[in-house]
């Protein structure tokens, strides 16, 4: 994997934007460092207005050539994916020209889970000349650090929630499930699947409402780390202000992501909101909590 220093200032960025404000936090962090940026939004996931203020071309899924001509007229040959997606149902897309060469690369991607599908998608893109990197290597800066963000800390019971957390997402890693999970007082209440960290949060705000939980507000964590072995250029677990807004919701009592090998979006924001909400929000040391 290239390193930070060796990823800067080698000649336009490509950025293919999903969803969120992350893309548009990267590419800021990037063209603040004097690289230039081209922004490559994909409809149906990016914000329509992520392009203002950058050259940007639009992406329909599955069209590569659309991407390949214009990054290489741009004069792109570094990539970066970042921002939320949802997999479409594979027998949705339309691929064009350069993508049928590699339609049982393809194929073979969707057969699996996500981390499956993002290896899929890099050899794609390298077998057309371009170097994929993580949003990480070119921002450093948006990796989650270790230590509290905010004031709030966890107590003990926080922390052997955090423990069994860790350890369950590195028990199911190998199967390219989810990278999240929620312990409350020693109890697994829910494990990240196909729906993402928002709508299990979600999940759980609704149980609770029904009656469905038994432990009393303030109490359960948030629990994010990546799969053991994941390729650090796709799919970082991340967090932002609204994640901590869901995390109050859901009554838990704060959120503990790996530092290092997390992403945390708008951190001024985020360590506002915990405050106001009363959680914690912690980076964990690699070696836990």
């Amino acid at each position: 994997m290239a390193s930070a220093q060796h990823a800067e200032g080698e000649g336009p960025l490509a950025i293919v934007c999903g969803g969120g404000s992350l893309p548009l936090s990267v590419a800021k962090a990037v063209q603040g460092r004097g690289r230039r940026v081209v922004l490559f939004p994909v409809h149906g996931w990016a914000d329509p207005a992520i392009g203002e203020g950058f050259p940007h071309y639009w992406l329909t899924l599955a069209k590569v050539n659309g991407f390949v001509s214009n990054a290489r007229t741009e004069g792109c040959s570094d990539v970066v994916f970042i921002g939320t997606a949802v997999r479409p149902p594979f027998l949705s897309l339309r691929m064009d020209r350069l993508t049928l060469p590699v339609l049982s690369i393809m194929l073979r991607s969707y057969r699996g889970g996500d981390s499956h599908l993002f290896d899929g998608v890099a050899t794609v893109f390298e077998r057309y000349g371009f170097r994929i990197l993580g949003a990480h290597q070119v921002a450093p800066e948006i990796l989650m650090p270790e230590g509290a963000i905010g004031t709030v800390a966890p107590v003990a019971r926080d922390r052997n929630d955090i423990a069994r957390g860790l350890a369950l997402l590195n028990a199911i890693g190998p199967f390219d499930v989810g990278q999240a999970t929620i312990v409350a007082d020693n109890h697994v209440l829910a494990v990240e699947g196909a729906e993402g960290t928002d709508a299990m949060l979600a999940r759980i705000t609704e149980l609770r409402a029904k009656g469905r939980i038994a432990t009393p507000r303030r109490v359960g964590v948030l629990v994010k780390a990546p799969k053991p072995d994941q390729d650090h250029r796709f799919d970082l677990p991340t967090i932002g202000p609204r994640t901590v807004e869901e995390v109050a919701q859901a009554g838990l009592a704060g959120i503990a992501v790996v530092a290092g090998s997390s992403i945390i979006a708008e951190p001024e924001q985020v360590a506002v909101a915990a405050d106001k909400a009363g959680v914690f929000v912690l980076g964990l040391a690699r070696n836990g909590p």
